[in-house]
Order: C-alpha cells, then sequence, then structure tokens
C-alpha cells in the first residue's frame, strides 16, 4: 500500500511540474504580444485645411492609410462621425520610427463628401504623441494626428 501511495505522489510532482513548466511558456509566449500597443487615432474632416469649427463636417468612409517609407502599413475607414483607428504592435514598429518617418494619408477624393470640394489630391497628416498608458504588464501608446492638410495631385 505504501509504495502505490508513493507512486501517486510521484505522479502527481511530475504532473504539476509539467503544468507549471507549460503555463509559464504560456506566459512567456503572450508576453510578446500584451507587452504593448501603438493606437492610432483621430478624425477626418470634409476640409482642404486643418483649421475645423464646430461647424465643419467630418468624412465618413474615407479611406486613411498609414504611410511609412512611401509604404503603407496600414488601412482602415472612417465611420459615420469621421472617426478612424489603426492598432500597431510595437514590436513590428518603433514608436520613434512612427512618429518620424509615418504619416496619416486619406485618397478618397475629397469631392466624396463635398461636391464643391477638388477630385482629386490627398489629405496627410503627420503624427504626434499623446500619451502613454501601463496597466500592469500591457502599455498603450496613444498616437494621434497632428491635422490633415490638402496637398495637390
Amino acid at each position: 500500500m505504501a509504495a502505490k501511495s508513493l507512486l501517486f505522489v510521484v505522479v502527481v510532482l511530475v504532473l504539476v511540474g509539467s503544468m507549471e513548466t507549460q503555463m509559464a511558456k504560456a506566459q512567456l509566449g503572450l508576453l510578446g504580444g500584451l507587452l504593448g500597443l501603438i493606437h492610432i487615432n483621430g478624425t477626418v474632416f470634409c476640409t482642404t485645411d486643418s483649421t475645423t469649427t464646430s461647424t465643419t463636417p467630418v468624412f465618413p468612409n474615407a479611406q486613411v492609410q498609414l504611410q511609412c517609407g512611401g509604404g503603407v502599413v496600414s488601412t482602415t475607414t472612417t465611420n459615420g462621425a469621421g472617426v478612424f483607428t489603426i492598432l500597431l504592435n510595437p514590436l513590428t514598429m518603433l514608436l520613434s520610427s512612427l512618429l518620424n518617418n509615418c504619416n496619416l494619408v486619406v485618397n478618397t477624393p475629397l469631392a466624396t463628401c463635398n461636391v464643391g470640394l477638388p477630385t482629386s489630391g490627398i489629405l496627410q497628416s503627420p503624427l504626434q504623441l499623446i500619451s502613454r498608458v501601463v496597466d500592469g504588464l500591457l502599455g498603450i501608446v496613444n498616437v494621434g494626428a497632428t491635422g490633415f492638410n490638402f496637398i495637390s495631385s
């Protein structure tokens, strides 16, 4: 009977040790994706300059691209209120590179939201750091548009 009890204890210890090792590996694997998040957001207005007032209409359904070094990194579409959000993994994009080498670009013609505005050209905005928030192991960096300006083509 003592041999069966001893065998039972050994099996339980091996299983518990194995489970702890697997949990540690899983947690470390998760840390790669949970160390942080870059959150880029803003509002696109239906105007040719970044000067807006409370009466400036928004630009719904506009395609917003994050362009870095001439290439498109991410694309999203504004909602009905002209608001957009782009989420990035900071392991694939350095914050300093994002702020210095990237722009938000709207290729959707302004005439789409107002027929009196140009049918060609783009809206473009540099990026700025808004805030950093840390919640436990998760860090969120909030980045925003400094203001979209019209660039004719």
